[in-house]
């Protein structure tokens, strides 16, 4: 359990990447390089696309199929849906971004792979002083991790009366190591099978349509180990830094679905909608000048990058396509979904229902 956690925080985030004194090209730590108004810019187009992946994934894996659980019958499942960041989101260009002290180092080199972009990309930056023109200090931006973005989905589903059932998913807030940190989640769902009320009475039913909703929010919490490479910020107390994360997923749909022998085929139509709530805690020092000689200057500052709002989420249509097998008490799930916000998703899982 604890390997499937670490991946899905690899996914929120490359946390070894905020050690200010990684070497490696794939550290986000070299986006400190600037004010916070110009690393917020650059935080917010290299992962942007890998909140909206992780929204798209969270509203997946509710269910594979429209009939629901009969009265005081129960189903545990555990899943896992990984999004794939599209073309168009896997790249940006710096000169686009409005940055006040940095330009590419290369001027004919401005586009930057974004965290679901090239994993062998690497594109330099150059900060220059504001206050004294001929000082600059150079860096390289990270390079892409993954195109595919995953989140877990544990939950537990009760029939009620009436053809109506509901789903919970949990996680408690648990820490992983200290290299991972922490992560919870909860969420709800209600599925109602709208086939039952119009044919009440007498042979089989031809197929089972419902229509559900359901809503998922984790939070995420690391601490962060980011300091200077030199004493040039002065006297700072690192030790209270953090990321906070929070990621909220609503999706609404129509599913059709019907059962044949053991194998359940379906097709669902809906919406959805993703959020997200991402921000470093604690004071962070920044590289806002440089020396004659190349070196940076560092300025300290406290709670200085926040990511939220509707850049950094998605919204729009979304349809799947999936079967769910029944042996027994022993379900296998599976599912593939197309989105108008270009990302699309697979799922697959396990479950027992009784």
């Amino acid at each position: 359990m604890k390997k499937l956690y670490s991946l899905i925080i690899l996914a929120l985030l490359t946390t070894t990447a905020f050690n200010a004194k990684a070497q490696s090209d794939n550290g986000i730590s070299d986006l400190f390089k600037g004010g916070p108004s110009d690393v917020n810019k650059l935080i917010n187009a290299y992962a942007t696309p890998l909140f909206k992946g992780f929204g798209n994934s969270l509203n997946g894996g509710w269910t594979n199929t429209a009939k629901t659980q009969k009265f005081l019958r129960f189903a545990i499942r555990i899943s896992a849906s990984a999004s794939m960041i599209p073309t168009k989101d896997k790249s940006f260009d710096i000169n686009s971004l409005g940055l006040a002290n940095i330009k590419p180092t290369n001027p004919g080199q401005s586009i930057a792979p974004t965290f679901g972009g090239d994993k062998n990309l690497s594109t330099g930056i150059t900060f220059t002083d504001p206050n004294n023109s001929s000082a600059t200090y150079s860096t390289t931006l990270p390079k892409g991790v993954t195109q595919y973005v995953p989140a877990p989905q544990l939950q537990l589903t009760v029939g009620l009366v009436k053809h109506t059932d509901v789903t919970v998913r949990f996680i408690p807030t648990t820490k992983i190591t200290d290299d991972v940190g922490k992560v919870g989640m909860f969420g709800f769902g209600l599925k109602h099978d709208i086939i039952q009320d119009f044919i009440k009475k007498g042979p089989e039913k031809p197929f089972d349509l419902a229509i559900a909703f359901g809503y998922t929010h984790l939070n995420y919490t690391k601490t962060l180990d980011v300091k200077p490479d030199n004493a040039s910020a002065g006297p700072a107390d690192y030790s209270n830094q953090r990321l906070e994360g929070n990621f909220n997923g609503f999706n609404a749909s129509v599913i059709l679905s019907k059962r044949l022998l053991f194998f359940t085929p379906f097709v669902s139509v809906g919406y959805q909608k993703s959020s997200t709530d991402v921000a470093l805690k604690g004071n962070f020092p920044f590289v806002t000048g440089a020396t004659n000689t190349g070196d940076p200057i560092y300025t300290n500052h406290a709670d200085p990058i926040s990511i939220s709002g509707s850049s950094a989420g998605l919204s729009g249509t979304r349809a799947d396509v999936g079967f769910q097998l029944s042996l027994t008490v022993l379900k296998i799930y599976a599912s593939y979904g197309v989105s108008s916000t270009g990302y699309n998703s697979a799922n697959a899982g396990i479950g027992l229902g009784f």
